[in-house]
């Protein structure tokens, strides 16, 4: 550790008798430290398994493809490994790098997002139509798989048989996930026992974001609830990833585990404004002054009814938020309905859309039942990324809908025009108490996973810590800052939940560091971490 080298700028015996004068001779060595050999340490690499979900499966751009499984997370830490012991890695390739997946050739899972000019954009728009070749019934890769990870599964997946079974994945609900079914050793198998069949010396386990993640994607809106912090493996994530460590290190394997990111700091839910609507827009800016009329009328109501917060005003000089429903909310559907149906001019505004006085009463209850539950979204509320591409929109169900209430079809498209005159549905938003419960079971989550790694003495990644700093001004890495901006920020990928390709360098960079810290190696020391700049932050939509 304390060898130097001395390097002169003149070594040859040949130069010193040339020179006449003794100033004509340097005699400050530039002095080199020596990096140390590379070690394991106490580590054994030789048998490396890596269990997770998207994370360490290599997911980008929205989809798994060849080129993000090679720079997967696992993938570059086991080239690490293998210097120093470590053993070949097998993945589950894929068949290309348009992502998706098909089944007995319909297409069941898209094809990877692209950068598009502005922003992201599906690979066909550009490219026009792909063949997805990896299809589940007609061409899985032969195991056993060094890397374990598998997209959307969530801890208890970990442990449950079948699935990978593929009559599973079309059942109602789905029992089966269909990028398990590529992957597993039977139609029983479970990812855990898969992994445990091949005696791993030294594991990697990122597991815990699907847990709150579902539920912040669908806006938390039920359809995919928070796993329960306590409960018996299969159930809790308590039990669950007890579970998970006991049988991972049963038989004396080291390993590396890391936390659960705050994920309402990702992209995908910090990229869309809650003020989107631009009065410079076209189709939005000459419509304000009929908009706020109508607005005008049901904002009495909400001060008669003694909740003029929830007015709704469209700007013309500055951008407006979008209206939204929130269920937290009194539902005041029949109070407004009853307010507007015994105003004495609401006939002749009903008469103004075209519409004859005597339909006042049913305009009434579909105002009412509309407007029951909402407000204009705050800097508090969340807007989900795909909601760029609903708000503004004309709900065409909804369309559908007030036609067979009698409404003209012209007019019912101007009450089905998203975020503007209907609210955006839950799905879209993750409202301010909706947050708070992702907060609180993903600092129950992080405190049971960092508890089992301090019980069982294995490395530790807080992964949580690694996403707040690239939330609050990046993380600088060699030469480059990586933030969470969504394309310009290098960190994340266009579906602005998975990491670019230099993102998972990165994030290896930090594995490697934990298990400098825990079983001696020197990774970091010996000058062996990765160089993120020699991975890329996007893919070319003619990569192929």
């Amino acid at each position: 550790m304390k060898n130097f080298k001395y390097i002169f700028f003149a070594s040859s015996l040949l130069f010193f008798t040339n020179c006449n004068d003794p100033e004509d001779v340097d005699l400050n060595p530039i002095i080199e430290a020596v990096v140390p050999e590379l070690t394991a340490g106490s580590a054994d690499f030789s048998n490396y398994v890596s269990l997770g979900n998207s994370l360490s499966a290599g997911v980008t751009d929205g989809s798994l493809f060849r080129a993000s499984q090679e720079n997967s997370l696992p993938n570059i830490l086991s080239q690490k490994f293998r210097l120093v012991g470590g053993g070949d890695f097998t993945q589950p390739l894929v068949n290309d790098n348009f992502g998706g997946l098909a089944a007995g050739g319909n297409r069941i899972v898209g094809p990877r997002l692209v950068f598009g000019g502005t922003g992201p954009v599906p690979l066909e728009s550009l490219i026009g139509p792909v063949t997805v070749t990896t299809d589940i019934v007609l061409n899985n890769p032969t195991g056993p798989f060094n890397n374990m990870s598998v997209p959307a599964a969530k801890s208890f997946h970990l442990l449950a048989p079948g699935y990978g079974n593929i009559a599973g994945v079309s059942s109602d609900p789905p029992t089966a996930n269909p990028y398990f079914v590529r992957m597993a050793s039977s139609d029983g198998a479970s990812m855990l026992g898969d992994a445990m069949v091949q005696s791993p010396t030294f594991f990697s386990l990122w597991i815990g974001a699907n847990d709150v993640l579902g539920y912040a994607t669908t806006g938390g809106d039920g359809s995919n609830p928070i796993t329960p912090v306590n409960g018996m493996p299969g159930v809790g994530f308590d039990g669950t990833y007890g579970a998970l460590i006991a049988t991972l290190t049963a038989g004396d394997a080291q390993g590396v585990v890391a936390n659960i990111p705050d994920v309402t700091s990702i992209p995908h839910f910090t990229t869309v404004p809650h003020n989107p609507l631009d009065p410079t827009n076209e189709s939005f800016g000459p419509q304000i002054p009929t908009l706020n009329g109508i607005f005008g009328q049901i904002n009495q109501v909400y001060a008669f009814l003694g909740v003029p917060e929830r007015s709704i005003e469209f700007s013309a000089a500055a951008a407006s938020e979008v209206v939204i429903s929130d269920e937290t909310l009194p539902d005041l559907s029949a109070q407004i309905a009853g307010v507007l149906g015994a105003s004495p001019t609401f006939p002749a505004f009903v008469a103004s859309f075209g519409l004859p006085a005597e339909a006042a009463p049913l305009v009434a209850g579909l105002l009412g039942a509309t407007y029951g539950q909402t407000r204009e979204a705050t800097a508090a509320d969340l807007l989900v990324l795909p909601s760029s591409a609903v708000i503004g929109t004309v709900n065409t169900t909804v369309v559908g809908a007030l036609m067979a209430q009698g409404l003209p079809q012209a007019l019912a498209g101007q009450f089905a025009v998203e975020g503007v005159t209907l609210p955006l549905e839950d799905k879209w938003v993750l409202l301010p108490s909706e947050q708070q419960e992702i907060a609180i079971a993903t600092a129950a989550f992080n405190s049971i996973i960092s508890a089992a790694a301090s019980a069982a003495g294995l490395a530790f990644v807080d992964a949580n810590a690694l996403l707040n700093q690239m939330a609050n001004g990046g993380v600088i890495t060699g030469q480059y800052t990586l933030a969470s901006n969504l394309v310009t920020g290098s960190a994340f990928s266009l579906d602005g939940v998975h990491p670019t390709a230099r993102g998972y360098a990165f994030i290896a960079n930090e594995f490697m560091r934990a298990i400098d810290v825990t079983y001696g190696s020197n990774f970091e020391a010996s000058g062996n971490f990765v160089n993120v700049g020699n991975y890329p932050t996007n893919y070319s939509p003619l990569l192929q």
